[in-house]
């Protein structure tokens, strides 16, 4: 009789902890609660351009997969904006290019919105969006990033920016695809084929 009350008791401890693959759970009621990993969508999203005036609605690119990068000016990889200008003529169709400009790593990126917009445009003959300088990471993380690095928000994964050009490629349907580091040029296949 202990045997099957134990046996019991074993079989009930693990109903109450089973977690299916759907993200939700049985409870002691046996009724099946839903997780919600994700509380927003890219799209609800927004931010000031460059000049600080006009207003950039992520809702507009319903449609068309978006490609996050955190930018900067002075910094060993802003020679990606020639790439990801490349990335902006030959797949405009298919993907829009944000520049986030920030100066939190290595204060390389210290210019006003006009000293970036021209060196961008004089050097790399940037066309694609660049939105006003945020931070982000840390306690003034602007709204976008704090959606981009936490799967809360995200419902994919938290992740920790190191430097700059880090890379986010968010679907038609507002939804985080892919994470690049610094390191992973514009045009890399790793990218480009997600773009097809």
């Amino acid at each position: 009789m202990k045997k099957i009350i134990l046996l019991s008791a074993l079989i009930t401890l693990s109903l109450l902890s089973f977690r299916c693959a759907d993200n939700s759970s049985v409870t002691a009621n046996n009724t099946i609660s839903m997780e919600t990993t994700a509380s927003s969508n890219f799209h609800d999203l927004s931010i000031l351009a460059l000049d600080g005036k006009t207003t950039i609605n992520f809702a507009d690119f319903k449609g068309k997969k978006v490609l996050c990068v955190n930018t900067a000016s002075e910094c060993g990889y802003t020679y990606q904006y020639e790439g990801l200008e490349e990335l902006n003529k030959k797949y405009g169709d298919k993907v829009v290019v944000i520049g986030f400009p920030c100066n939190q790593f290595g204060g390389q990126e210290p210019g006003a919105p006009e000293e970036i917009e021209t060196f961008c445009k004089k050097n790399y003959g940037v066309s694609f969006t660049l939105t006003e300088k945020i931070d982000v990471k840390g306690d003034n993380q602007h709204s976008v990033y704090q959606w981009l690095t936490k799967k809360s928000l995200n419902g994919v994964n938290d992740y920790s920016i190191k430097w700059n050009f880090n890379k986010f490629l968010i679907d038609e349907n507002g939804k985080l695809v892919a994470y690049f580091e610094s390191g992973v040029k514009p045009m890399d296949e790793k990218i480009t084929s997600l773009l097809q």
